[in-house]
């Protein structure tokens, strides 16, 4: 296949096919990069209202866009549609103080193709005919309380009437460097309607930070009847032609800030960044028509498009000089052959007992994570202490946010969550993308599981970095997993495992296994405590804040995510000594310490009360007071539920090839019950073992909680929470009232923003992790332990069969009904049955615990994507 082959040449040095791809972000305004104010305020210092005027200084963001991989030079869409203040040049949104549930992109846009190569995409952005509605967006969700459902794009009246265009942009590689583009304009009103669009290309500056001496220029080339063309120069990125078909007029201008506009400055040239905005907003671009070099270019095209049809604007960015149309009939023949390509590349991919409804919603997730791919750009010393030749920072950012962080210098293409409204890594949430993308490709998810590894991203006391509002947040220890994962799916597909991956993946966790026992044991006892984002409010109080009464929370969930890491380290080691024997002596070092958790979760004695409830049978965090008394916080959530987490079958003759690791195991069994009198380490069969927190009765148990449709089954998959605090749960610590309730969508608490919500909502990550885990369980019992799903029904099902029943709750969430209705789109659900929306799919941040429907982030398809990989794996 044509695409598996360009993969290979890519990371064999053959060509750099993914030189160029979708990596220009959505949202550098409002970011921590930008920020430069004394108070840490990213969305005030850099306002939207401020990306069209001022220059950034670590990236550029734009609509459908792409750039190279350092992100010298862009190109993007930008639109008017004659009514608007502005061009539609970036995409809008609320700032996290402006939304009633945080931040929030106002768009409609959807990732709908894309390739590991790049070498076909497709993206299509909802441009409303009438004026895009502004304050409206600002002013009706300022009135909104938390109670109430966010106030949307399509909530306006926007789209009522089919008054809006469909903008469908489209990209074909023919080489490496030599990239087709495809505009096509659907009016998909009743009446004509006048649209004018600029493909617009432009430098990052970099020369006003002292970062370049010699400064890239853009410059008048050839014209001919049918197509024009202008010429790039760049010192490092070398030499490209921009060819477009001949428009109705061409702007060139700088890619400076209009210092005039913003601070009163006199600018020393009216050609500036945001000239095109000037120049075609009040129709005086003829004044500036004469200008033929600048850094920053497009021609402008103004078309009247005819109802229900359609207009079409090619333009070609490439290496190549060419002395005939590169814009005629090859370019359609090259079109025509990636699309056939990566119909090709999924037809392999895809499981071929997917339906038309599921491959779409493959499709367009693996799409959404490949368009996630982004430039992303920091150097801590030089954010801390400023550019030569510009303002210093304020002196309090010495000491404030990432201050500790001086060894952080990252300029790489990341799998983003979200490129709107998480346009910066979350290292948690890479684990999950890393497993739908090695479907994809395995090297690319290899590569980013093991950039974060590396010295100038792990902190040096072995630190993870979370994310750039606060490098040091805590964040479950999920990396491993997704090496495993990520290794065992090769593996499968290959018949080959790479096992230098792994060598190199182990080597750096077990730097980052230390800081996590130095860090978040204080006690020593392997209870683990502190907050950890990522369940962040889920408790009656905010996990990652001051506890009250002076305590400290031990945390069912804290305790089982180290339990499951040691256990991934375990796997890890175990398989690297099938090759390399020096490694065999961390087998032990790891199931020793998994021991030693599994046992402080589990123990009772007269001063502790557990995390496990025998009576209620569920786990649970537990508050430890100063005074030694400890209060189990009896909230049934997924907290007590990622105690399956930790969980390994081997088997035995796996476990053979390290003697060392069999012995040692053997001992500490017998020691313990001659010692303690009891083992809770691993049940054994003659041919397999199984390591878990959970003994079998403790599982039932679980089970019949998380498969009740009364508690955390949902028709959608598990929610957060257990639907029994629907009338809310309340505690008392030291005379203060702390309280939640079910909430099965947006948070009514502004905690984190607001944006996320863990009282209710089904979660893919974790539905995931739960999966996984039942899967494994299954390995070991197989039909021997069989329960009810739901719980009540009489229906009883291995655990396999388990596993297999809720992938298949989650797949429902995106797939059509028998009314046609998908779930997630179930606040809109009429528009989503018109022609022109029906087989459009976002993958949200997280799903309505009842009915389905998407909330947070809408593009979220990081960690959402891996609904692409269950529904594959659904028996």
């Amino acid at each position: 296949m044509q695409e598996n082959i360009r993969i290979a040449e890519n990371y064999n040095g053959e060509k750099n096919w993914m030189k160029w791809g979708p990596y220009l972000s959505e949202r550098q305004w409002g970011t921590v990069r930008e920020d430069y104010s004394e108070h840490g305020s990213a969305w005030d210092f850099f306002p939207h209202d401020h990306a069209r005027s001022r220059v950034y200084r670590w990236g550029e963001d734009g609509i459908a866009g792409i750039s190279d991989e350092m992100q010298r030079l862009c190109f993007s869409i930008v639109l008017w549609n004659g009514k608007d203040p502005i061009l539609k040049e970036r995409l809008f949104g609320l700032t996290g103080p402006q939304g009633n549930h945080g931040e929030d992109c106002k768009e409609l846009y959807y990732y709908l193709d894309n390739t590991p190569s790049h070498s076909y995409m497709k993206h299509l952005y909802k441009y409303p005919i009438n004026e895009f509605p502004y304050q409206q967006l600002v002013d009706v969700n300022a009135q909104r309380n938390k109670e109430e459902p966010e106030f949307e794009l399509i909530d306006t009246g926007a789209f009522d009437a089919n008054n809006y265009f469909d903008v469908f942009t489209e990209f074909a590689k023919a080489d490496e460097e030599d990239m087709l583009i495809k505009i096509t304009i659907h009016n998909r009103s009743f009446n004509d309607a006048p649209v004018t669009l600029l493909p617009q290309i432009w430098f990052r500056n970099l020369w006003g930070y002292g970062l370049m001496e010699e400064k890239p220029v853009i410059s008048h080339c050839e014209k001919n009847l049918e197509y024009e063309t202008v010429f790039l120069q760049h010192p490092e990125l070398g030499d490209y032609y921009y060819y477009y078909e001949t428009p109705a007029a061409a702007l060139f201008t700088e890619n400076e800030t209009n210092t005039e506009k913003l601070w009163n400055v006199a600018n020393t040239s009216p050609f500036v960044k945001d000239l095109f905005h000037t120049a075609i907003v009040n129709d005086t671009y003829k004044e500036y028509a004469e200008k033929n070099i600048g850094t920053k270019f497009s021609p402008i095209y103004q078309q009247t498009v005819k109802a229900k049809s359609f207009v079409e604007i090619k333009v070609r960015l490439t290496k190549n000089k060419f002395s005939k149309n590169p814009l005629s009939k090859s370019f359609d023949q090259i079109f025509a052959e990636r699309i056939a390509e990566a119909d090709e590349f999924y037809n392999n991919i895809i499981d071929i007992k997917s339906t038309a409804d599921e491959t779409n919603v493959q499709r367009q997730a693996f799409a959404g994570m490949l368009w996630s791919k982004q430039y992303y750009s920091i150097d801590i010393p030089l954010w801390l202490n400023g550019d030569s030749g510009q303002p210093a920072p304020p002196a309090t950012r010495k000491q404030g946010r990432n201050s500790q962080w001086h060894t952080l210098n990252n300029e790489d293409i990341i799998s983003m969550p979200d490129k709107w409204e998480y346009p910066w890594y979350a290292a948690w949430d890479l684990a999950f993308h890393c497993i739908p993308l090695s479907m994809v490709d395995a090297q690319f998810a290899k590569n980013q599981l093991l950039l974060f590894l590396r010295e100038w991203y792990m902190h040096p006391n072995g630190q993870i970095p979370a994310y750039e509002w606060a490098f040091g947040d805590v964040n479950p220890p999920v990396h491993a997993m997704s090496c495993l994962k990520v290794y065992a799916m090769e593996e499968k597909k290959t018949g080959t495992g790479d096992i230098d991956f792994l060598k190199k993946a182990f080597q750096k966790l077990c730097l980052n296994f230390t800081w996590w026992v130095n860090r978040k044991d204080a006690n020593g006892k392997n209870v683990f405590e502190g907050g950890f984002l990522g369940l962040d409010n889920i408790g009656v109080f905010d996990r990652s804040s001051a506890i009250p009464g002076g305590g400290h929370l031990e945390q069912a969930d804290g305790t089982s995510w180290m339990a499951m890491y040691c256990l991934n380290m375990l796997e890890m080691a175990l398989e690297i000594t099938k090759y390399d024997k020096s490694y065999e002596p961390m087998t032990t070092k790891f199931f020793e310490h998994f021991a030693l958790i599994a046992e402080s979760l589990n123990r009772m004695s007269k001063d502790w009360t557990g995390a496990w409830d025998e009576q209620e049978g569920f786990f649970y965090d537990v508050l430890a007071l100063p005074n030694h008394e400890y209060v189990p916080l009896k909230v049934r959530s997924l907290v007590g539920l990622t105690t399956l987490f930790a969980t390994y079958c081997i088997d035995k003759k796996c476990a053979e090839a390290s003697p060392e690791f069999l012995f040692r195991m053997n001992w500490y069994n017998v020691y313990l019950k001659k010692n303690k009198d009891y083992t809770i380490v691993e049940e054994m069969k003659e041919d397999k073992i199984l390591f878990t927190l959970i003994p079998l009765a403790k599982l039932k148990r679980l089970l019949h909680a998380m498969l009740s449709e009364q508690e955390f089954l949902s028709d959608y998959g598990i929610r957060a929470l257990s639907k029994i605090h629907e009338h809310g749960l309340s505690v008392n610590i030291k005379g203060e009232g702390f309280g939640l309730k079910y909430e099965p969508a947006e948070s009514s608490s502004g905690l984190f923003g607001g944006n996320s919500n863990w009282r209710g909502p089904i979660w893919m990550p974790m539905n995931y992790m739960l999966i996984e885990s039942l899967r494994k369980f299954h390995s070991y019992y197989g039909d021997d332990l069989k329960v009810e799903c739901p719980t009540g029904s009489g229906v009883f099902m291995n655990l396999d069969e388990v596993a297999n029943e809720i992938s298949k709750r989650l797949a429902k969430l995106f797939t059509n009904d028998k009314d046609g209705n998908r779930p997630v789109n179930s606040l809109t659900p009429l528009l989503y049955k018109d022609e022109n929306f029906k087989d459009l799919i976002l993958f949200f941040e997280y799903f309505h615990g009842d009915n389905g429907r998407g909330v947070g982030a809408s593009h979220q398809t990081g960690w959402t994507g891996v609904v692409a990989e269950l529904i594959n794996n659904i028996k």
